[in-house]
């Protein structure tokens, strides 16, 4: 039966031979059982013509894996655990691309041998390996938890609309994920028809606030540099609800710049660390955390500076309004054997960091009577 796909009239069936237990277990229950199971899958008409994101969606056992061999067979991966993950991709590019596509920006963890990965965190290396035009995913996220899930369908559907991918089809027995994915076509198998797509996602709210410094005990080890942090460094939260899902901070920056206007003496202030718990990559929370911890400094009329070699932050902030390019910005200091004991971000010499000023909606950093409202909660949609 596994090669019949007229799904107009299939039944798939199955038949085991009855021992003893089997036999006792039944008439203990009352059901007559002589072996044979059958199940009827139920009616699809195939999609065929292209489209972006296809979801098969209904409660275990309800037919979805059936469906969706319609569309192909789930890639089989294959990973050398003697090597990292990041490895098992085609190139640097490639690899930061595809991870940071499924929400795992955590770059510690690109380091790892898959078997030692997490479910989350398997889960989500799997599906950047498997990224691409028609393919196809049975159970997603139902390893997961459904922070994961929601993070990591969000990033796909980003990944999918920015790279124009076509004919990807999802089972999966979670509709919490559907607003998330945004797919162009649902089936429901426990109602046996398209659903509407009447889908909108819900804005995620997220409240900053003053933390104390013991919170980093929570973040430290999934930044992407160190688990240092400067004594003198102001600390904040990002909340979402009732969950602490985010942890900035900024310190004092000593040094001379050229003022951007007449009477400028404002200090400096630089950022120190940003990091988003793992569950919660993926959304955009963690550019939205530094944005906002930016226009807390400017209400306290400082300038706000921040290097990075993290290499999404800095492309967001490259194309963002938001920040600026200082003089240091992408240039390589290999060679640079000057004093640099004035400069407002310490040099690194042994890698090229993306280095910019924040100046807030409008340039807001140029204008002296800037004072904005005291509201610090974002909306990232």
């Amino acid at each position: 039966m596994e090669d019949l796909y007229d799904f107009k009239n299939t039944v798939l069936t199955s038949e085991v031979e009855l021992s003893d237990i089997d036999k006792e277990i039944f008439k203990n229950f009352d059901f007559t059982f002589d072996g044979k199971t059958e199940f009827t899958i139920p009616h699809f008409s195939k999609v065929e013509e292209d489209f972006s994101i296809g979801v098969i969606y209904g409660s275990s056992g309800s037919g979805k894996s059936s469906i969706l061999k319609q569309y192909g067979n789930e890639e089989e991966l294959v990973w050398d655990n003697n090597k990292s993950i990041a490895s098992h991709f085609d190139s640097v590019e490639d690899a930061i691309e595809r991870l940071g596509a499924v929400g795992l920006n955590t770059v510690p963890t690109w380091a790892k041998p898959r078997k030692v990965l997490s479910n989350g965190e398997g889960f989500r290396c799997d599906l950047a390996r498997r990224l691409g035009s028609n393919i196809v995913i049975d159970e997603f996220t139902s390893v997961v938890n459904r922070d994961v899930a929601k993070s990591c369908s969000l990033s796909l559907y980003k990944y999918v609309k920015r790279k124009n991918l076509k004919n990807i089809v999802l089972a999966t027995c979670h509709d919490d994920i559907l607003e998330w994915l945004q797919p162009d076509w649902v089936f429901n198998t426990d109602a046996k028809k398209f659903a509407s797509r009447g889908l909108v996602r819900q804005p995620i709210e997220v409240r900053i606030i003053k933390g104390s410094r013991k919170y980093w005990e929570l973040f430290k080890k999934h930044h992407y540099l160190t688990e240092e942090l400067p004594a003198s460094a102001q600390c904040y939260l990002a909340v979402w609800g009732n969950r602490i899902i985010g942890f900035a901070s900024s310190m004092s920056l000593p040094g001379w710049t050229p003022p951007l206007y007449e009477g400028d003496k404002r200090l400096k202030w630089r950022e120190a660390r940003t990091v988003v718990l793992p569950d919660f990559q993926g959304l955009g929370i963690g550019t939205r955390i530094s944005d906002a911890v930016g226009d807390i400094m400017l209400e306290q009329k400082v300038r706000y500076y921040s290097k990075t070699s993290h290499i999404r932050m800095g492309e967001y902030r490259e194309k963002s309004p938001l920040w600026r390019a200082t003089v240091s910005n992408l240039k390589d200091r290999s060679s640079d054997t000057h004093d640099h004991k004035k400069r407002l971000i310490p040099l690194a010499r042994d890698r090229i960091c993306y280095s910019h000023e924040y100046i807030g909606e409008n340039n807001k950093s140029y204008d002296p009577k800037y004072n904005r409202p005291d509201d610090n909660q974002i909306s990232l949609f």
